[in-house]
C-alpha cells in the first residue's frame, strides 16, 4: 500500500518567527513543541479544535493554521479597543426591553446580529449552535398562548412558584396582552443536538448573551424570554 504523507496543519514562516513560545502555551491541547527552529507539530495536534489561539497570538503573525487560516482571522484595532471604565459602563448599561416597535427587523440586521453571536465561546470549541427566528404574528401568539396554557396547569397542581408572577401572566394573557414576548416582532431560538446535552444548552446561552449584548449597538432591544 502506498504511503500518503499527512498535510501538516502548522505552517510557519522561519524569517519572522521569533520562537517567543507563544503559540505552544496557547494550545489547549498541547499540540505545539518548540524545536530548534520554531514551533513544531507533535501527536496532538490530531486534537485541534480550531480555535485559532495559536494564529492570533503570534506577534509576528509567522505561524498559520490550515484549520484556522488568518486569511479568516479579523485584525484587532486597537483604538476600539475600551478601557476599564469604558467597559464597565457597556456592560452596566444593559437592559432588557418590554416595550416594543410593530414593525419588524430587516433580515440584514437580524444576520448582522446572529453573525456576531455565532462567535460567543462554546466547549472545546465545539460550536454547533444553530438559530431559528419565528417572525410571524399567528406563530408567536401560539406559542405564548401554549406558555400562558403550561402556567396555568403548573398553577391548578401547586407549582406555580415556577414564576412567581405566574398568575399576573396568566391575567394579563385574557386581558389581551402579552405577557411572555411582549408582543416582539421576533423570537429567536438558539438550538444545539439533543447529543450535546448540558454542554450544547450553554453554548446557547453564550451566544444568545452575545446576541443581547451586541444588540443595542445596532439598534435592537432585547429580552430574556426564560418562562418560555
Amino acid at each position: 500500500m502506498e504511503m500518503v504523507d499527512r498535510v501538516s496543519i502548522l505552517q510557519v514562516e522561519q524569517t519572522k518567527c521569533v520562537q517567543c513560545a507563544a503559540c505552544a502555551a496557547a494550545c489547549p491541547v498541547n499540540g505545539i513543541t518548540m524545536g530548534d527552529y520554531g514551533p513544531a507539530e507533535n501527536a496532538n495536534i490530531e486534537s485541534c479544535i480550531r480555535c485559532g489561539h495559536c494564529v492570533a497570538i503570534c506577534p509576528t503573525a509567522a505561524l498559520d493554521n490550515r484549520r484556522a487560516p488568518m486569511e479568516n482571522q479579523v485584525n484587532i484595532k486597537r483604538e476600539f479597543c475600551w478601557d476599564a471604565e469604558q467597559a464597565s459602563q457597556f456592560l452596566r448599561s444593559r437592559r432588557s426591553a418590554r416595550n416594543y416597535r410593530t414593525e419588524p427587523v430587516s433580515k440584514e440586521k437580524l444576520l448582522q446580529l446572529l453573525d456576531v453571536a455565532r462567535f460567543a465561546p462554546t466547549a472545546g470549541n465545539r460550536q454547533g449552535i444553530s438559530f431559528m427566528v419565528i417572525s410571524e404574528p399567528e406563530k408567536l401568539h401560539q406559542l405564548t398562548e401554549v406558555t400562558v396554557k403550561w402556567l396555568e396547569e403548573e398553577n391548578a397542581v401547586g407549582r406555580g412558584t415556577i414564576s412567581k408572577n405566574a398568575s399576573g401572566h396568566i391575567r394579563a394573557f385574557y386581558k389581551g396582552e402579552d405577557p411572555i414576548f411582549h408582543q416582539a416582532p421576533h423570537l429567536i431560538l438558539a438550538t444545539c443536538s439533543r447529543e450535546s446535552g448540558d454542554i450544547g444548552r450553554s453554548s446557547a446561552g453564550f451566544v444568545l448573551a452575545y446576541a443581547e449584548l451586541f444588540a443595542p449597538a445596532i439598534g435592537l432591544g432585547t429580552c430574556w424570554a426564560g418562562i418560555f
